[in-house]
């Protein structure tokens, strides 16, 4: 079946509303679709390479929305619909059962996030177990921005920049680099965070 829907989703990189496309599956995988928005993102970025920005951007407020939808259902409507959807990828939703308590827990599972930003099956059920434990709303967008928007952004850069031989390097070496440089920046926008709220207390 999963192979099924990833033919699917590469032919719509060539449909002449393939940006709505990109937009839509970048929305409901962040809460359910199986399949990255990745696979439409490299081949439009190959085919269009100045508008790699653009793509990158749908992308990213694509994913972003469709993670706070995810979060929306962990929030309400967890036993109704979250418990269903972990069962469809097999997973045992008691593992993800656990309050974030403590200020050590939150930047636990902020990094927990950022690593599974990139990481097509953990992203979404990060997504809506953090409305499950009411896990802080503000750190959550953050965290999927930066972590959906720095794949992405920096998929459609190598490509639109340095064309389609960037595709291997991609494959193999994206998953170490983005995880590095987004974990970066949320230990960087936390302690930001950290450092304005004290300052204005």
């Amino acid at each position: 079946m999963f192979k099924e829907l990833y033919l699917k989703s590469i032919k719509l990189a060539g449909h002449k509303s393939s940006k709505f496309f990109l937009g839509i599956i970048s929305f409901i995988e962040s809460f359910i679709f199986p399949i990255p928005p990745d696979v439409l993102i490299i081949p439009m970025t190959i085919a269009k390479r100045k508008a790699w920005v653009k793509i990158a951007l749908i992308a990213t407020v694509g994913s972003v929305l469709g993670a706070c939808l995810g979060y929306f259902i962990g929030y309400v409507f967890f036993n109704e619909i979250g418990i269903k959807i972990f069962e469809f990828y097999g997973v045992d939703p008691s593992f993800w059962k656990s309050k974030v308590s403590s200020e050590g827990g939150v930047i636990a599972w902020m990094t927990l996030l950022a690593i599974a930003g990139f990481s097509p099956v953990p992203f979404k059920l990060l997504t809506i177990s953090s409305g499950f434990v009411n896990f802080n709303l503000i750190y959550f967008i953050v965290v999927a921005l930066l972590t959906r928007g720095s794949r992405f952004f920096l998929i459609a850069f190598l490509i639109g920049n340095f064309g389609p031989a960037m595709k291997i390097l991609i494959e193999k070496k994206l998953l170490k680099i983005s995880i590095i440089v987004s974990v970066i920046l949320i230990i960087f926008a936390y302690l930001i965070f950290k450092f304005l709220s004290n300052f204005l207390m």
